[in-house]
């Protein structure tokens, strides 16, 4: 019988008083009668609106129908045939403006939860599976995949899957990305992307940690001195922007990235952990994306009382609606129309307030969003001891100042063919955040799965 429920079936989760003082995984996942009555919800429809949300363009009502039936393998086999990343698909995707935001039940009600039920495949596969997938037979062809994020990891696995000996270099000690330093262990559990790894790993990808391209060794010198044919750019955006106001230098800010690989790749939480970060009492979080709630939520769990300081109103924030409501249901304090003009410190040169001034929102400004102007006569005093600007990040100009004929934006995106991820070098591809600046994982994902399909019709035609 199909279920006409208006609503999807709710995620479990822990309770709010209960997870802020943890680490362990906010979302507890579907049961398997959770799962296959979720399934039922979607009405296989024949035009598969859903797909054309989705950037790998999973087959959603194939691995859904299949979730209906109770054979959750076969769910997850249809969904491994477009995704190398499931499991962290299910978790960190915003299914809610991509997949759900087709979804012919979300005209009268809510969508099919796409996302939670992928997750469950993902996760149910992993617990039962015994085996690892079978190495295809070599073709003969050799692939550098700088950088083991989402992006880089996609590009890997897909080349894999046909034959290519691909190595990925990754410049941190441990594989993974920004998936492993950049989101909390409580969105994403550091083992869900290890295990995604192992798998592509058995495929035959060989991951090479600790090298650092245009350091180490040089994109040149991979093709010419080591005999990759092609390369794909994957490194990310992983230089953070500061707000360039008076006292951003002072002992006690930090950029959302620094803070988050302190935490999340350094285990900077655990208590035993050697990692030195600060443990601040009153902590304000610049910005209003994941990567601020992100940052806002990882304090919190350090014991602070944490501020978020956004410059636009509730409704403008970039973030993902559930990682807001999670912040808000833990505990997290909002400040909307409030841009901070200066850090002030004390004499031993630590944060001790951040002078603000409220906002008032004007015309839309490029992005259509009403820019914030600010009020006169509004300058107010909050007296903090720590400071976390979440204001983005653009890619870092290593890879660019020494690679000859590498043409970028002038903020520092690689400039690429949209139809192929081609770069101005011949054989050299790039995706992800090193192209478009800091975005989602699953758009990673897809300029991946793009350059992947490009690389191997390059070197097939060549």
């Amino acid at each position: 019988m199909p279920n006409m429920s208006l609503k999807k079936n709710p995620m479990p989760s822990q309770a709010p008083d209960v997870r802020n003082q943890n680490y362990l995984e906010v979302a507890l996942g579907y049961t398997e009668e959770q799962a296959v009555d979720e399934a039922k919800r979607c009405l296989n429809c024949k035009n598969m609106p859903c797909v054309s949300g989705c950037p790998v363009r999973i087959h959603i009502p194939a691995f859904i129908q299949e979730m209906a039936k109770g054979d959750f393998e076969a769910a997850y086999q249809i969904i491994a045939q477009s995704s190398s990343l499931p499991a962290v698909c299910g978790r960190v995707c915003p299914q809610e403006s991509q997949c759900e935001s087709k979804c012919v039940r979300g005209i009268k009600g809510e969508p099919v939860g796409i996302g939670r039920l992928e997750r469950f495949a993902a996760d149910w596969h992993n617990a039962h599976s015994t085996g690892l997938p079978q190495k295809p037979a070599a073709n003969g062809h050799r692939v550098a995949v700088i950088g083991s994020g989402p992006s880089g990891l996609t590009c890997a696995g897909d080349l894999a899957k046909k034959g290519y000996d691909v190595t990925v270099f990754e410049a941190l000690h441990l594989a993974g990305g920004v998936l492993v330093y950049g989101i909390p262990e409580f969105r994403l559990p550091k083992s869900i992307v290890q295990k995604e790894i192992d798998t592509l790993i058995a495929l035959g990808v060989k991951v090479e940690t600790n090298v650092v391209i245009g350091r180490t060794i040089t994109i040149d010198e991979l093709m010419q001195e080591y005999g990759f044919e092609a390369v794909f750019i994957g490194s990310g955006a992983g230089l953070p922007k500061f707000m360039n106001i008076p006292g951003e230098n002072l002992k006690g800010v930090y950029s959302a990235n620094e803070f988050l690989t302190r935490i999340n790749l350094m285990k900077a939480y655990q208590p035993d952990s050697d990692t030195p970060i600060q443990h601040g009492r009153h902590v304000a979080v610049v910005g209003g994306g994941n990567v601020a709630m992100d940052a806002a939520r990882c304090a919190k769990r350090l014991g602070a009382d944490v501020t978020i300081l956004y410059r636009r109103t509730e409704a403008e924030l970039p973030a993902r609606r559930e990682e807001v409501e999670h912040a808000m249901e833990e505990g997290i304090q909002f400040k909307f129309l409030t841009n901070p003009l200066e850090i002030l410190g004390n004499d031993q040169g630590w944060v001790r307030a951040v002078k603000c001034q409220e906002m008032e929102l004007g015309e839309p400004d490029a992005s259509g969003r009403r820019r914030p102007v600010p009020k006169e006569g509004s300058e107010f005093t909050l007296d903090l001891d720590c400071v976390i600007m979440a204001l983005g990040t653009s890619p870092n100009p290593l890879i660019k100042s020494t690679t000859e004929g590498l043409e970028t934006q002038k903020w520092g995106g690689i400039i690429v063919d949209e139809a192929t991820g081609l770069t101005s070098r011949e054989g050299v591809y790039a995706g992800g955040d090193a192209v478009t600046g800091a975005a989602t994982v699953i758009l990673a994902m897809g300029a991946g799965k793009t350059a992947a399909s490009a690389i191997d019709q390059y070197l097939q035609n060549k």
